[in-house]
């Protein structure tokens, strides 16, 4: 029967139990205690006397309150993961008709350029016709007749104008 003078610390290490555990053991027994020089508190026990055993520790109980906000929580969860299917499935659709139309505007810039190119052969079409007309004009005879250069060049020319007509209608 070996009494010791333990702190409430020393007492908590000694039964593993929490420090305001062997605070509250101490009242409860009503085992004699005093302060230390230091001024801490001191109980004089006998531990081979004590036999106590911890109880084991129980699980708090939850919080309505937080059993609550963590059902909100998870609804709030699962309507925003719907929220962002049915975004991802209007983004799929809207890529769909991006890439439809990205295609169209490739076929119509090919066409424009195409076109561009018939237009400036056109052009210059256009400006040799008026060359050709124009020394035609210029190689006229004072009777008003066309000279022999001058008809050749015209026979030329209509048969050039026929043959771009031609290839047109292809």
């Amino acid at each position: 029967m070996c009494v010791e003078l333990l702190t409430y610390a020393d007492l908590s290490a000694r039964l593993k139990i929490s420090r305001e555990a062997a605070r509250a053991l101490a009242r409860r027994r009503g085992l004699p205690r005093s302060r230390s020089a230091d001024g801490k508190a001191v109980v004089s026990i006998d531990l081979a006397e004590l036999r106590y055993t911890p109880r084991p520790r129980r699980a708090r109980r939850a919080d309505p309150i937080d059993a609550s906000l963590a059902r909100i929580e998870a609804v709030k969860t699962d309507v925003f993961k719907a929220e962002i299917a049915r975004l991802e499935e209007v983004a799929t659709a809207y890529r769909a008709v991006f890439e439809r139309e990205r295609e169209r505007a490739d076929r119509l810039a090919a066409e424009l350029m195409q076109a561009a190119a018939e237009a400036t052969a056109a052009n210059a079409w256009a400006a040799r016709l008026e060359d050709e007309v124009t020394a035609l004009r210029t190689d006229r005879r004072p009777g008003g007749s066309i000279a022999g250069h001058a008809a050749r060049r015209l026979g030329h020319l209509a048969a050039s104008i026929v043959q771009a007509d031609r290839a047109a209608r292809r």
